[in-house]
Formats: C-alpha cells, sequence, structure tokens
C-alpha cells in the first residue's frame, strides 16, 4: 500500500514537471530593424506644400510615393485622409454667414484615393483647405513593416 502510494505521488511528480517543461515558451531572437529615412511626396509635392485649385485637382487623382534617399521606392500599406473642407453656416441667432471648415475622413488601404473620392473633392477645392495624408504606413522589399511621414497640403 505505502508502495502504490508512493508510486502515485511520483507519478503526479513526473506528469506536473512534464506539463510545465511543455508549457515553457519559446523565445526567439528577433532581428532589429532600422527602417530607413523615407520622404513622403503627392505628385512632386512635400509636406508642407501650397498648391493651386487646379493643380489640387490633379494631385488628387496621384499615388502617394514613398522614397527613400536613394530613390528607392516603398509600397504603401495603409494610411489616412482628411480633407478640411471650407464651408458657409448662418448663424441662426443673427442670421449672419460665416465661414468655417469641415471635415472628411477614411483609413485606405491603396493610393490613389477611390474613385468616388477623387470624383467628389475634384471640382470644389477653395482657398484655404487641407489634403492631409497621417498614419502612413509602407512595407519593404521584406515585407518589413514602417511608418512613412505624413503630408499636409494647403490650397492657396
Amino acid at each position: 500500500m505505502k508502495l502504490s502510494i508512493s508510486l502515485f505521488f511520483t507519478f503526479l511528480v513526473i506528469c506536473t514537471s512534464l506539463t510545465v517543461v511543455a508549457q515553457t515558451p519559446v523565445i526567439t531572437k528577433v532581428v532589429k530593424f532600422k527602417p530607413p529615412v523615407v520622404q513622403t511626396f503627392l505628385g512632386i509635392n512635400t509636406n508642407g506644400a501650397s498648391v493651386t485649385k487646379e493643380e489640387a485637382a490633379q494631385l488628387i487623382a496621384l499615388p502617394l510615393k514613398i522614397t527613400d534617399a536613394k530613390k528607392n521606392a516603398y509600397v504603401v500599406d495603409s494610411y489616412q485622409f482628411i480633407y478640411k473642407r471650407k464651408s458657409v453656416i448662418q448663424d441662426e441667432e443673427t442670421g449672419k454667414k460665416q465661414s468655417t471648415f469641415t471635415t472628411v475622413a477614411d483609413k485606405f488601404k491603396a493610393s490613389p484615393l477611390p474613385k468616388v473620392w477623387i470624383d467628389n473633392l475634384k471640382g470644389g477645392f477653395q482657398k484655404g483647405e487641407e489634403l492631409y495624408f497621417f498614419d502612413i504606413v509602407v512595407k519593404d522589399n521584406a515585407g518589413r513593416i514602417f511608418s512613412a511621414p505624413e503630408l499636409k497640403i494647403t490650397i492657396q
């Protein structure tokens, strides 16, 4: 009887230690990746550019370009876009009209913008409006993902 109890406890200890060994996580080293310094372009324009209404109508249909100093191009994985639109509202109390800005925005997985966005934006650009591309995620040839700088273009 004592022998069977000690065998039982020995069996428990062995099973417990095997379970612990089976649950030990495997640690793999990841090679450090230093993303390249890249620049974001829409046409030839970079962050902070000012363009005319006519130029904006052409630019909106172009894809984002992300390149490094050696002119290597990177694939755009996703980005967010905000169009800061000039609007006119009427004050209910005074009846006076005043200018204000509204925004339309979305996240996209392909560049250029979808055709419906291009068609809706193309004809109505006004002075002071902004095209703003941000949270730009790109991939290199090895499939590694990193961020690219934002791009804000003001319409003059």
